[in-house]
Parts: structure tokens; C-alpha cells; sequence
């Protein structure tokens, strides 16, 4: 729990921000997503790293402000990269459960590349990803309007699946998550120059990255954590 702890133990030393926040970046799974600027601030500062339980966290998901505008990107998240969505095994058995359900929702090259080589495989990494097409789409995009969707998504909110919606690591973008040899876990905040129109609807109404994705985030880690973190947010923004 927080109470009790000064924020100056959760703050750590310079090098060590360095260090962890360059293991962190230099190891996300998409290398077109990623860039520089995942290790820096835009102004090319360090980013302090601070500590909530278990979990390291870039505080640039306290300080920087992002709110998904779909009429205004279109989705092209779903679209842009080089690999596809870090999977677990838990939900690539729930993605495959899934596929019936989806499948007349997926383009003709999508099927026929999870025929060849299913929903998953290791990217150049060793990790597992979704399977994408032509070297970027996700194989479960679906297009409706002109904006791109998760198929996955669409169908657990229109009521067909009822236990899974999309992988963690979707719902969590822009965090971007790493676990370590030591059994801790990093979150950095990723920026992409196809989110730019996120970012700038989260400045015009001051939403913070850690607020926006408040769900998944109570989703992967639980309440109390993120009660912790929202305490942790409070404090760090205190002492700036």
C-alpha cells in the first residue's frame, strides 16, 4: 500500500531510470512503433521511473494526456507496424474459441493466412503475436465506414462473444508492457506518429494516459493496484 511510503523510494536514481527505461523500450515488440522518443521525453529528457507494488512505470503515463479519437485515425493502429499484438497462450486458446464466431468478419488474405499459419506466431523476437497480412494489418481487422475495427472487439460488444474481447495488450495501447528476469513488470508509454490525433484530444480535455486506460489496467493488474497508482499519480504531480 502507499500510505506510510514517501514517494522519494518509488523515485529512483537517474542511471537506474536509464537503464530500465532503455531495457524497456528497446525490447517492445513492434520496432515501427517504437522509437526514440519512447526512451526520452519529447524534450529529450529522462522520464523517472516510479514503482507501484510489483510494477515499474514510465511516469510519462502520469504526465502525458491521450484519448483515443477513431472518427479522426480510423483505427489505423490496427493497420500500421511490422508484427502483429504480443499474445499470451491463455489468449490465443481464447482467440481460437473465438474464430467461428468472427470469421465471416475477416477479409479472404486474413483467413488464408490463419489457415496456413493460425492466429499466432513468434515474431523475429521469440514472442508470440497475432498473425498479420501483407506484413502489417492484424488478421483481425474488419472495416466498417472506412474505419478499421478488431473484429474480436466488435463481436463482444455486439453480444456474440461473451468471455473474451481482444488481447491485453491491445486494450492497454499506448502502455506498452515488459516482464523481467526478476519477475517485475514494466509499463512505458509507447508514442506512435499515427496516435498524434489521440494525443491531441487527450490535451483538450486533460485526460492522462493512466485515466483513459483505467480499465484495462484495473483489468490486468486489479482494483487495489490501481487505487495505488492513482495515489502514486497524486503525489509525483504534487511534487513536480
Amino acid at each position: 500500500m502507499v500510505s506510510g511510503v514517501n514517494l522519494s523510494t518509488r523515485l529512483l536514481v537517474n542511471r537506474l531510470t536509464n537503464l530500465l527505461v532503455n531495457s524497456l523500450t528497446c525490447q517492445l515488440k513492434n520496432t515501427t512503433m517504437a522509437n526514440d522518443s519512447s526512451i526520452n521525453g519529447s524534450n529529450g529528457a529522462y522520464i523517472p521511473i516510479l514503482q507501484v507494488g510489483d510494477v515499474l512505470i514510465s511516469s510519462d503515463i502520469i504526465t502525458e494526456r491521450f484519448c483515443c479519437d477513431l472518427d479522426a485515425c480510423h483505427g489505423i493502429c490496427c493497420v500500421e507496424g511490422d508484427a502483429g499484438a504480443p499474445v499470451t497462450i491463455d489468449e490465443i486458446s481464447k482467440i481460437e474459441d473465438s474464430l467461428d464466431t468472427v470469421w465471416n468478419d475477416l477479409s479472404a488474405s486474413a483467413q488464408a493466412v490463419i489457415d496456413k499459419q493460425g492466429v499466432a506466431y513468434a515474431d523475429r523476437d521469440g514472442d508470440l503475436v497475432t498473425s498479420i497480412v501483407g506484413g502489417k494489418d492484424c488478421v483481425f481487422t474488419c472495416y466498417d465506414n472506412g474505419c478499421c475495427l478488431c473484429a474480436l472487439e466488435k463481436a463482444w460488444r455486439g453480444g456474440r462473444l461473451k468471455d473474451f474481447c481482444k488481447p491485453i495488450s491491445c486494450a492497454l495501447y499506448p502502455i506498452r508492457e515488459k516482464t523481467f528476469d526478476n519477475g517485475l513488470v514494466g509499463l512505458n508509454y509507447n508514442r506512435w506518429e499515427v496516435c498524434r490525433d489521440a494525443v491531441k484530444k487527450g490535451r483538450e480535455i486533460d485526460l492522462p494516459v493512466y485515466k483513459f486506460l483505467r480499465g484495462p489496467l484495473v483489468q490486468r493488474f486489479g482494483e487495489e493496484w490501481y487505487k495505488e497508482l492513482e495515489e502514486v499519480a497524486e503525489a509525483f504531480c504534487g511534487k513536480k
